[in-house]
């Protein structure tokens, strides 16, 4: 039989082109595929939601292409719809989050493939494992890369909650100085792949969006704003028509053939991850006002006083388009401060700073606007130069309020053009007090001091600190002299109820610029655990204060006892006092009662008691619920918190949060109270060693750990039976060797929380299937908002009697996370995507060493010729997948709308039924698009390797087929082709 061949048309998009291949005489310009003038930043897939209606808004408006740089793939993070953990959920995630934004013309996500490893508050935690300097190099790559001018994403303070939204605010603020900065990862900017430094020109992180005026019914929404704090913010709307189409029949009754607004595109968008526990967006969507605040700008833009400032399109000027006072575009105009604390009328030095794109400045003069009775000299002139940088002497008002920031404006005037800037600084006391900083919050302002002191405007930590009921801590104020006199006072606290101090207040003599710690020793005289567990303690020096936010949590002292784990407290296996776990910390929306979830305000809820005996732990607990919730599967026994579900947490050292690891330092064990196999499962979670821990699945992580319930499954997670527990809830027996806790108890302080999860129906509307997917109502022993990450906030226990082995460590081992981070050179839409814009995988080092000669679709196999070259070894690592069909965003959900009617790119985001928004399948292969995958060890020379092709996956290939190919060398050095299979 004559053999048949289809030969490969090399159609390479783009095998990673040189950049250097773009440069002109004044270094590297990024070309139409690789640009991006908007470009947002976030840590995990979902993260980045709100820039989908705008940046449709902007791209089909105004020519603007966004991206994305993700730091991660989200593979720590729960899967709700499958089965996929780790590298497996990371390309699921990536896809999801392709999906939400393809649509608004963003296609292009920069993956940087760092480890995704749990919940957390800690950016110092975040450093510790995603190799902090390696990271900024990547995102100062893909910067360099892209050239964005415009920079959008999380805040970089504490506020932002989990520590890899800390930590990816702050590569935001890094990666701007670290592109501009030719000392700043040097090798990028030499070589045949040289790239050139980039100046952001605005960057919108951690700004205040809060104000008056403006509408979200109309065009140029932000006319008529007015921010109630000093960022200037931009808007745009969002009820704009989109290219996309109601289709026929489509549940919401929209007329078919309607345009969707750009809100209904990003509320789809914002709605497809259902890893996450989203679930399809069937509703239909009414005008926003999308706003950004800007935190720091480089060129000149319209303040919000300006009618410019309200256009939809405000947020460009500048920068992707010229401002309208006139001046070229590419102007660089930007205010900076000798110091950004000081003391009412007390002079510092206020420099503009200017920069032509080209040539020289128009002559002209710059002139300071300041607050109310401040003093500035000038207005003094504007060189015909390229550049030029002019001080000006300020000076407050002595009157000047303070802990409050001040806007300074510098207005440029030219014959033709004016330009408009601004900037703040912040008044402080002359001598001002502050709780001494620890942990998380000692780490964040010693940041603000050292790396990004423009992020200073956004305020420096808070004061944070906890205390058992009952106890007596000390309370370290440092005052500082900020004045250039010296400062002399007292300093005191201000007690709330149930609370004494050692003394009313304690004297500081403090010369100019130095500090001053004074110490009271605060003793809380109600060992009772008050219903709001956080009290606020004011500061005040003789000028100044601050507010010390104080956390009470709950103490016990555990008894020593000899229970037998069999599910039933006998008489004297547990002579301590009971544990009220029924205070709801959060999900109260989903609780109706004790009989509910267990909440108790008087202790008839959940409960636990705790002993000690040998070296192990010993807990009962009661948990009061009236609905059993899914099932899960041993594969699923992981993500604790999308079931009926206890989470034990122990601090061996009780020093977690102080050591700056946070649960890392901890032991934390989910147990599911029974599950599809019939009894219960377990895993540890977000912890120093995390990973399954019963049955077939167990990774030995918690060794001696035994667990009896008395639940039992009612054998279906269908609705159509009954799921009550019998008896109205169910108890937990746990023994915990303390060998197997990351390091040895320190009896006298013990971190302890236990932490019930309560799920009910979470079947979706119109299905009688209970859903693995996270509703729950969260109780504790120490209840807070977020608690399960914050050792400092639970409670403490104490053993008597209790001493560990003497050769047990006091220091944790280093942690665990099981689960790895997925290789970009793994992915079939990062390596399209890199082929395709040039930006290398990963924002990995560029390599051109390996050369596809020829590949060829013969009837049983794929085969391919490569030459290794370079001056390298010439070794490498290459994956080769053949991919069929449209791989940039692969359907999220199942919808009946008819393909003819909804055809893509809407992608399958609109129901026509109310049980639409199931999950099609999608391991092994990305819902059927790859047909085969392959890895060839390349070595230096012309090689020929071969995939073997079954009928069926020929079949697929002839029609559509698409050959991907990564390299990876040894150095770790990157490149990506795409290659189409054609007839």
């Amino acid at each position: 039989m004559k053999r048949f061949v289809l030969v490969v048309v090399l159609a390479l998009l783009a095998a990673l082109p040189l950049p250097a291949a773009h440069a002109a005489v004044k270094g590297y310009v990024a070309d139409p595929e690789t640009k991006i003038q908007v470009m947002g930043e976030w840590a995990h897939p979902d993260d980045d939601t709100s820039i989908i209606g705008p940046c449709g808004v902007w791209h089909q408006r105004y020519g603007v292409k966004c991206g994305v740089i993700m730091v991660t793939r989200g593979e720590g993070g729960g899967n709700a719809t499958g089965t996929e953990l780790g590298p497996e959920l990371g390309l699921r995630r990536e896809n999801e989050d392709r999906v939400a934004h393809y649509r608004s013309g963003t296609v292009d996500i920069f993956n940087l493939d760092r480890i995704d490893f749990f919940y957390n508050q800690s950016a110092p935690l975040t450093q510790y494992f995603w190799d902090e300097e390696e990271t900024l190099r990547r995102v100062t790559r893909v910067i360099r890369e892209t050239q964005p001018e415009i920079y959008i994403g999380f805040t970089p303070t504490l506020a932002a909650g989990h520590g890899n939204h800390q930590q990816a605010g702050r590569l935001i603020w890094e990666g701007v100085l670290a592109a501009a900065d030719p000392t700043r990862f040097p090798e990028q900017l030499k070589g045949p792949h040289a790239l050139s430094t980039w100046q952001v020109k605005k960057v919108f992180s951690g700004g205040s969006t809060a104000g008056s005026g403006g509408t979200t019914s109309a065009p140029n929404c932000t006319t008529g704003f007015t921010p109630s704090g000093l960022d200037t913010v931009a808007g745009v709307w969002t009820g704009y028509e989109s290219p996309y189409k109601w289709p026929a029949g489509n549940l919401q009754g929209q007329p078919a053939g309607s345009a969707k607004i750009w809100q209904q595109v990003a509320d789809e968008g914002r709605a497809a991850y259902p890893t996450q526990s989203r679930v399809m967006f069937k509703g239909t969507s009414t005008p926003a006002c999308s706003r950004f605040a800007m935190t720091q700008s480089f060129v000149p833009f319209q303040p919000n006083s300006s009618p410019q400032a309200g256009l939809d399109e405000a947020i460009l000027f500048g920068a992707t388009k010229p401002d309208p006072g006139g001046l070229p575009l590419g102007t660089l105009q930007y205010l900076t401060f000798s110091r950004f604390y000081n003391v009412a009328g007390e002079p510092f030095q206020a420099t503009v700073h200017l920069k032509a794109p080209r040539g020289k400045l128009a002559q002209g003069n710059i002139a300071l606007t300041a607050p109310p009775g401040w003093t500035t000299d000038g207005p003094k002139p504007v060189p015909a130069e390229s550049t030029a940088d002019i001080t000006f002497t300020v000076t407050p008002a002595a009157n000047a309020p303070v802990d409050q920031n001040a806007k300074i404006a510098a207005t440029y005037t030219t014959a033709k053009a004016s330009g408009y800037t601004d900037n703040v600084v912040r008044i402080v006391a002359a001598a001002e007090g502050r709780f001494q900083r620890w942990g998380n919050w000692q780490e964040y302002d010693e940041w603000l001091a050292t790396t990004a002191p423009q992020a200073n405007r956004l305020g420096r930590s808070p004061a944070i600190q906890s205390m058992g009921v009952g106890s007596t801590i000390d309370v370290p104020v440092v005052v500082h002299n900020w004045s250039a006199q010296p400062q002399s006072g007292a300093a005191s606290l201000e007690l709330p109820a149930n609370f004494t101090v050692d003394a009313s207040s304690k004297p500081y003599d403090v010369q100019p610029g130095g500090d001053a710690t004074v110490t009271f020793r605060l003793t809380n005289t109600d060992t009772s655990l008050p219903a709001t567990q956080s009290v606020s303690i004011p500061i005040r020096t003789a000028t100044g204060s601050e507010t010390l936010t104080l956390t009470l949590v709950p103490t016990t002292t555990i008894s020593q006892a000899q229970p037998v784990v069999d599910g039933k407290a006998e008489p004297g296996e547990y002579p301590g006092p009971a544990l009220d776990l029924g205070r709801i910390w959060q999900g109260a929306a989903n609780c109706t009662g004790v009989d509910d979830c267990g909440v108790s305000p008087t202790g008839e809820g959940n409960t636990a008691k705790v002993s000690w005996s040998d070296d192990a732990l010993y807990f009962f607990i009661h948990v009061r619920d009236d609905y059993q919730s899914y099932a899960v599967t041993p594969a699923e026994c992981v993500g604790h918190w999308q079931a009926d579900s206890v989470e034990i947490l122990l601090d061996p050292r009780g020093t977690a949060s102080q050591a700056l690891m946070d649960t890392a330092n901890t032991f934390k064990l989910g147990i599911f109270p029974f599950s599809q196999s019939g009894g219960p499962c377990w895993s540890r979670d977000a912890d120093n060693h995390q990973g399954y821990s019963s049955g077939e699945l167990d990774t030995g992580n918690a060794p001696g750990v035994e667990v009896a319930s008395t639940a039992q499954w009612v054998g279906s997670n269908e609705t159509t039976v009954p799921h009550a527990y019998a008896g109205g809830g169910y108890d937990l027996e746990v023994k915990i060797p303390l060998a197997t806790l990351p390091a040895a108890v320190d009896p006298t302080r013990l971190g302890l929380n236990i932490t019930p999860y309560d799920n009910d129906d979470t079947s979706a509307a119109g299905t009688t299937t209970l859903r693995h997917i996270d509703q729950s109502t969260r109780l504790g022993w120490s209840a807070l908002g977020s608690v399960q990450s914050d050792p400092y906030r639970w409670g403490l226990a104490t053993l008597p009697g209790y001493t560990p082995p003497a050769d047990r460590p006091t220091t944790p081992a280093p942690p665990n996370v099981s689960n790895p981070n997925l290789n970009g050179a793994l992915s079939p839409q990062t390596i399209a995507q890199s082929a395709r814009n040039g930006v290398p995988i990963s924002g990995r080092v560029p390599t051109t060493d390996l050369k596809v000669l020829s590949a060829a679709l013969g009837r049983s196999s794929v085969d391919i010729f490569t030459r290794s070259v370079g001056t390298g070894t010439g070794t490498g690592t290459a994956r080769a997948f053949l991919t069929t069909g449209n791989i940039d965003a692969i359907p999220v959900w199942t919808t009946s709308c008819s393909p003819a009617v909804d055809p893509p790119p809407d992608y399958g985001l609109t129901p026509c039924a109310v049980t639409d928004g199931a999950t099609p399948p999608w391991s092994p292969d990305m819902s059927g698009h790859v047909v085969k995958e392959s890895t060839q060890q390349i070595t230096r020379g012309t090689q020929r390797w071969s995939i073997p092709l079954t009928p069926a996956q020929h079949a697929k290939l002839a029609a559509d087929g698409r050959l991907l190919v990564s390299y990876e060398t040894p150095q770790n050095k990157v490149q990506a082709f795409d290659l189409r299979l054609n007839r």
